[in-house]
């Protein structure tokens, strides 16, 4: 008996202090290595390479699903160049492969029916897939954590009040509006909003800069209805995400008195250029299908209001005659719908309190994108306002009954292009995306072109409604992304990592801010947060030329082969 009492306080003891390859003691209060904050694809990446170096790590998702966009409908990778993808990102595309070399996973086609297109198709002889349904990337990411030793919480929200405990200019802990307190040696804000980042007091902008503040020619205003080729900008969007010429914005058309119909922004735009507080607007990216034992069809939402689309059925009866949206196709028939053309899925304007907003702010504000695409697909699919062409092909669609936990086959994840961008040594800028300027310490390639959806919907000189905003500028070719740019000045924060909302002007941030590089920026940040640990050092204080070599090692690529 006395060998057995013996023996039970030797595991309690064990268990109370568990030394970890890094030599750091977890004590009662379980001081992990790593608390990354934000279950999105960067997230869940971080985590599993810190599980993998052995670190103990805890991964807080504040929602009830991991994996963000990536999970969340946008199954149409958006790339740019697949050769600038390496570590773990590919390794995630090259298991979403061999998810649909299963004939078990395909219940709504057979395999060879499916065709995918544009920059992600699958060519012959590809070690990766790079389109998927939102499930099968679930699918894929719990298939990597098994096995792996991450703590996994939901539902745990940041208290973005007084939820960072700072000490001597690092972060000690985070306490979540429950009251859970979760401490670390390092931290990773890989939220889409970058709360973490914000409650520690790190500094960031939001909205667009203008031209003059870095240089630049694509930031701060873009008015399409302006010649940009006086500036020397050939690939900036036109018509394509515009409304035709003569659409009426008054509810009486020509009546100014009658007032502005919804969602007009009363001021119109400064001087090309010039910046404001203002974001690109956000939306659902619908999975949607035309399978009819697998389709819920297009409801009108509660609260339908019709002068809400008043600018749709102008846009039409002015001359439209596209269909207003970007149908990819998924396996098992089902879709990636984005935004396209004058009036589309963006709900363009509505989003620039997001940021900053409260949680329960920023609850409205989703609910009311969702409705508003509610009513707008109901409305392409029913209304005898829109060309029946178009109502015959809209409603053969509707969301999908096994893909997301709501009845109405919608999904959680809003798709935030952008919210707060970290202000930190280096701001990553237009002339690293297209070459001008290059890092001399990447953590990872981009490829993306620089991209910017419309930001705001407004008045032009002619007295018609126009959108403004969109950008779609290309880039020289994979570019690397600076270390600096994910961590914050020495002085606000010295354990602190921001892989998503990093350090980046509007425009460069467009290029930047593709799920594969939030993955790759996460992996990097998870090797250097082990790194700096072992040294025992400030996160900016980490010799780069360890960090490359342990980058390599890991499978990133940080050099555009094609130079």
């Amino acid at each position: 008996m006395k060998y057995l009492t013996i023996l039970l306080f030797m595991m309690i003891a064990l268990n109370g202090c568990q030394t970890n390859q890094n030599g750091k003691e977890n004590s009662e209060k379980n001081i992990y290595d790593m608390v990354i904050y934000g279950g999105t694809s960067s997230g869940v990446v971080a985590a599993i390479q810190a599980s993998r170096m052995g670190r103990s790590v805890l991964l807080i998702e504040p929602g009830t699903r991991i994996g963000g966009l990536t999970t969340g409908g946008l199954g149409q990778t958006d790339i740019g160049n697949k050769q600038a993808i390496g570590g773990i990102s590919r390794e995630f595309y090259q298991r979403i492969k061999t998810y649909y070399e299963d004939p078990a996973n395909w219940k709504w086609q057979e395999s060879p029916e499916y065709r995918d297109g544009g920059q992600t198709r699958t060519l012959e002889g590809e070690d990766a897939m790079w389109t998927f349904e939102p499930s099968a990337a679930m699918e894929v990411y719990r298939d990597m954590i098994t096995g792996e030793t991450i703590d996994l919480v939901y539902q745990q929200r940041l208290n973005r009040g007084s939820g960072v405990v700072m000490e001597a200019g690092k972060i000690k802990s985070i306490i979540m509006e429950s009251g859970k307190e979760y401490s670390g040696w390092m931290f990773i804000d890989a939220t889409y909003e970058g709360d973490l980042m914000a409650a520690a007091g790190i500094t960031y902008a939001t909205g667009r800069e203008s031209n003059n503040q870095y240089g630049e020619n694509l930031n701060g205003v873009q008015a399409n209805d302006t010649s940009l080729t006086l500036l020397g900008i050939t690939s900036a969007n036109g018509r394509n995400h515009n409304f035709v010429d003569g659409v009426d914005p008054y509810v009486i058309k020509g009546d100014r008195d009658s007032g502005l119909l919804p969602f007009i922004d009363t001021a119109g735009p400064n001087e090309n250029g010039d910046g404001d507080h203002r974001i690109q607007a956000y939306c659902y990216r619908m999975c949607l299908t035309d399978h009819p034992d697998n389709r819920i069809p297009f409801e009108k939402p509660a609260g339908y209001h019709e002068v809400d689309y008043e600018l749709l059925f102008r846009n039409y009866e002015a001359g439209e005659t596209r269909i207003p949206w970007i149908n990819s196709d998924m396996p098992n028939r089902k879709t990636d719908t984005n935004n396209k053309h004058g009036f589309s899925t963006d709900f363009i304007g509505q989003n620039y309190d997001y940021p900053e907003a409260s949680y329960e702010k920023r609850e409205q504000i989703k609910e009311a994108h969702r409705n508003y695409q509610k009513g707008l697909m109901w409305s392409l699919a029913y209304h005898p306002r829109i060309p029946e062409p178009i109502r015959k092909e809209v409603s053969r669609w509707g969301t999908c009954r096994d893909e997301f936990e709501r009845e109405d086959g919608w999904q959680q994840q809003l798709y935030i292009r952008e919210s707060r961008r970290m202000i930190s040594a280096l701001v990553m800028t237009q002339h690293h995306c297209e070459g001008l300027e290059v890092v001399e310490d990447p953590i990872g390639l981009a490829a993306y072109g620089m991209d910017s959806h419309n930001v705001r919907r407004y008045i032009n000189e002619k007295g018609h409604v126009k959108n403004e905003g969109n950008v779609e500028a290309g880039v020289a070719g994979p570019y690397p992304v600076s270390y600096r740019s994910i961590v914050p000045e020495k002085e606000e924060c010295s354990n602190l990592y921001v892989p998503v909302c990093l350090s980046a002007s509007h425009i460069a941030y467009g290029s930047i801010r593709m799920e594969p590089v939030f993955m790759v920026l996460g992996q990097s940040a998870a090797i250097a947060a082990a790194l700096s640990i072992d040294g025992d050092h400030p996160v900016q204080d980490l010799e780069y030329q360890a960090l490359k070599k342990a980058l390599l090692e890991n499978g990133q690529r940080l050099v555009n082969r094609n130079q």
